[in-house]
């Protein structure tokens, strides 16, 4: 840099702090971009957890009915054994 003089004032430590200035606005622009990204990506997480509880809810509402289902089969199951242990004493 060259040091100009205006009146006896040096312009180099404004220069740099012009440049220091420009620098942060430049840092400042970059965070501000990266925030945006990651906060899109955060409600796009959020988007997808949520989903997964929906998904892990519906699984726990089919396991729940599946089970019930289960216990329904064997119930049947013994009374048409023992519908069918009555008709073979009946000697028909």
């Amino acid at each position: 840099m060259v040091k100009t003089s205006t009146s006896g004032l040096e312009l180099e430590p404004i220069d740099r702090l012009e440049e220091k200035l420009k620098l942060l606005v430049g840092v400042v622009d970059r965070l501000k971009s990266e925030q945006a990204l990651a906060a899109a990506e955060n409600q796009s997480r959020q988007t997808e957890v949520e989903s997964l509880r929906a998904r892990v809810a519906a699984g726990e509402t089919l396991s729940t009915e599946l089970s019930a289902l289960r216990e329904e089969r064997d119930l049947i199951r013994s009374r048409v054994g023992e519908m069918l242990s009555q008709l073979e004493t009946l000697d028909i």
